[in-house]
């Protein structure tokens, strides 16, 4: 998952994505809607993915991406938590943002701090779940989420862009 990409003047086009990481030897590379969101098959432990990607982009393109990855037994895995699973109505307001690394207790309490009303959110591991009812645009805890910390990289997605890249990893398509 590339963070920020497609936003201002950091522009990758997919199809240029998809056939960059294909002739640097990944396989079965698809991606979806136009936000950086990458599928594809490495024997590559899933750190060592997201750096070459990452090198690869910046050098193709021109600009520094980060990268966020997962293999398919991590998604599996956030999909099968899902703390709001008996509360979360709307899936473009249901949120998961990915780190590259566990969260500081210190972070933690900031992103506690900036909660309100009926926000919800829950770290587990590397993923930080959460429920905004009152829409995200408004929310500083949502946009706390896609950078929680210094010197960590976070990209979010919307629990339907989750699922979604789940089944891409399951069949193929």
């Amino acid at each position: 998952m590339l963070r920020a990409v497609n936003v201002g003047r950091r522009r990758v086009a997919m199809p240029a994505l998809r056939e960059l990481l294909g002739d640097a030897g990944f396989e079965d590379v698809q991606t979806y809607v136009q936000s950086g969101n990458v599928v594809l098959r490495s024997q590559d432990p899933a750190p060592a993915v997201a750096e070459r990607c990452r090198a690869l982009i910046s050098e193709r393109f021109g600009f520094d991406v980060p990268v966020v990855s997962r293999t398919e037994a991590e998604l599996a895995a956030v999909l099968e938590h899902d703390p709001f699973a008996a509360i979360a109505t709307d899936p473009k307001r249901y949120w998961v943002s990915f780190l590259d690394s566990e969260l500081p207790q210190e972070a933690h309490e900031r992103l506690e701090a900036l909660t309100r009303g009926e926000e919800k959110f829950e770290v587990r591991g590397r993923e930080i779940y959460g429920w905004f009812p009152d829409f995200t645009a408004r929310s500083k805890l949502a946009t706390a989420l896609a950078a929680p910390a210094k010197n960590l990289v976070a990209t979010a997605r919307n629990w339907t862009t989750v699922g979604v890249l789940h089944t891409m990893t399951q069949n193929g398509s």
